[in-house]
């Protein structure tokens, strides 16, 4: 049985077993703040889970407001700051979360936080690029050994320039972080030769290797996944690292329990309805639900190692 299968059954046989709710909860629309503009995956995958949501249960109402802004901090905070009834929750994802805080900025840390339920993850590959002096994990070990490799990333301070910081102290190398204005700026200079490596989507991956673009050189996941069965992860190299970006549900803090309890029972049956396994699975997401406890560890975890990447740096505080 695969693992999404796996969720799905575990899921839908809560259906015949849900635990005791709020009677008379959601009495009006439930509103998601997404801190990111519409249209992006972040966004889509929001509207995705609402429509499950309102699928699987009947009478709830769940609305999308998206409030983007320096980089998902103004839409994070508002949902950590927003009145604690049940009807306000907010999109919980990597960077606003785990890295921005940080950086400083922003008027909360994970601490501000209420944990609903992880839907999704978006699975991370290093790859070497078009002319790279290594084409696999041991060669990109090895080469470092002796020369720090040029690592591109759409940004300083984003999460593919803290994901392969991370990494290299993980691994015990040096790497040389190369920002770009962008994600298609960093391809750019990857299928260009003009660097060695970058973090891609494994779609992203597999379209670039096909294309004699891009090597995949190892998974950031504990376990090889089905589009790279022949490509390690760091973990069985010896390397403690994992790393994917993800969307969550959260919410202020201070909400009642039977409230709570709703929420994130709507969330935990909602992903795994197989409409919204197929839509999301459609767009490239690796559909997978962690429930509040296990969603919270994911984000300390994440939490802990990007403020280790980002002091090495130096960026502490950069953006206070």
């Amino acid at each position: 049985m695969t693992k999404r299968t796996l969720i799905a059954a575990t899921a839908l046989a809560t259906l015949a077993a849900l635990p005791a709710l709020a009677a008379d909860f959601p009495k009006r629309p439930i509103q998601v703040i997404v801190p990111y503009s519409a249209g992006g995956s972040t966004d889509l995958s929001m509207r995705i889970l609402a429509d499950s949501i309102e699928r699987n249960f009947d009478g709830a109402t769940v609305v999308v407001r998206n409030q983007p802004g320096g980089g998902g901090a103004i839409g994070t905070s508002a949902t950590v700051h927003a009145r604690a009834d049940g009807y306000t929750v907010g999109t919980g994802a990597q960077g606003p979360l785990a890295l921005l805080p940080h950086l400083g900025g922003t008027d909360y840390t994970l601490d501000d936080v209420e944990f609903i339920g992880l839907i999704s993850r978006s699975l991370q590959v290093m790859v070497a690029c078009k002319g790279a002096p290594f084409s696999d994990y041991d060669g990109m070990i090895e080469y470092a050994a002796t020369k720090a490799p040029q690592i591109g990333n759409s940004g300083a301070g984003g999460a593919n320039h803290i994901s392969a910081e991370a990494f290299a102290a993980a691994a015990g190398i040096k790497v040389e972080s190369v920002p770009y204005n962008g994600a298609a700026d960093a391809r750019t200079a990857c299928v260009g030769g003009h660097i060695d490596a970058m973090v891609a989507s494994p779609a992203e991956a597999l379209e670039q290797s096909r294309a004699g673009n891009m090597t995949p050189v190892f998974i950031m996941e504990d376990e090889r996944i089905d589009l790279f069965p022949d490509t390690p992860t760091a973990v069985e190299k010896g390397v403690d690292f994992t790393w994917s970006s993800w969307k969550a549900w959260i919410a202020p803090k201070g909400i009642a329990e039977e409230e709570l309890a709703w929420l994130r029972e709507a969330v935990k049956v909602a992903s795994a309805d197989e409409e919204f396994i197929q839509k999301m699975t459609d767009m490239g997401e690796f559909v997978v639900y962690e429930d509040a406890d296990t969603f919270r560890a994911r984000a300390e975890a994440d939490s802990e190692m990007a403020y280790k990447a980002i002091e090495a740096l130096g960026l502490l505080g950069m953006n206070n």
